[in-house]
């Protein structure tokens, strides 16, 4: 199983809705072999999605049945083998709660950039195929190849890393929340789809 973390700061709207929208594209392409999780640096502990996140997810044809928030921790990162970040101070948070995740943790538009740099370049061989074994040995070449093209990406964004906080904002903030997220998420999808 290849555990995945999404990170924001109240764990109820950009990385709960990024959770199940990931775990739901994830699933159609290789079902049981991915789990999508999410937690918060400052998390609304129990909360259930926010009401205007749970509607935009559940119009992207996701489902928001039984999430309930938790707060980013040691524990919950010891598990984990890629922690996607909403912003980078968010990412530093991941960081400083466990030094293995330094390499580990991106900012999710930081991901999604190393992976259109990790396809664009001949020279990465991925290996193909959706069985579990195959997949998590794609993964750990991904996650290791990812510090090789961190920089690339990061030039790639101009600096634009994070995924701004819509909470309280109003409807707009959440359809740029959407906006932002689904490609970032599909990008992650289509790197497994086109692997198989």
């Amino acid at each position: 199983m290849i555990t995945l973390l999404m990170v924001c700061t109240g764990n109820i709207c950009r990385s709960a809705y990024a959770e199940r929208m990931l775990q739901k594209q994830l699933d159609a392409v290789t079902p049981g072999v991915f789990l999508v999780r999410s937690s918060g640096t400052h998390a609304m502990v129990g909360h259930p999605i926010e009401q205007t996140a749970a509607a935009r997810l559940i119009e992207g044809g996701g489902d928001d049945t039984g999430f309930a928030a938790r707060q980013l921790s040691e524990v919950i990162l010891a598990d984990i083998d890629i922690a996607f970040a909403m912003t980078e101070e968010h990412r530093t948070a991941v960081a400083s709660l466990s030094p293995r995740m330094l390499k580990r943790a991106f900012t999710i538009r930081e991901f999604a950039a190393i992976i259109d740099e990790v396809e664009s370049d001949p020279a990465i061989n991925m290996p193909r195929g959706h069985d579990a074994a195959t997949t998590a040995a794609r993964w750990v070449q991904l996650r290791q190849v990812s510090i090789l093209k961190r920089h690339a990406a990061r030039t790639r964004l101009n600096g634009i890393l994070d995924v701004d906080d819509p909470y309280k904002r109003g409807e707009a903030a959440f359809d740029t929340m959407v906006e932002d997220l689904d490609p970032l998420i599909a990008t992650i999808a289509r790197f497994e789809s086109n692997h198989g």
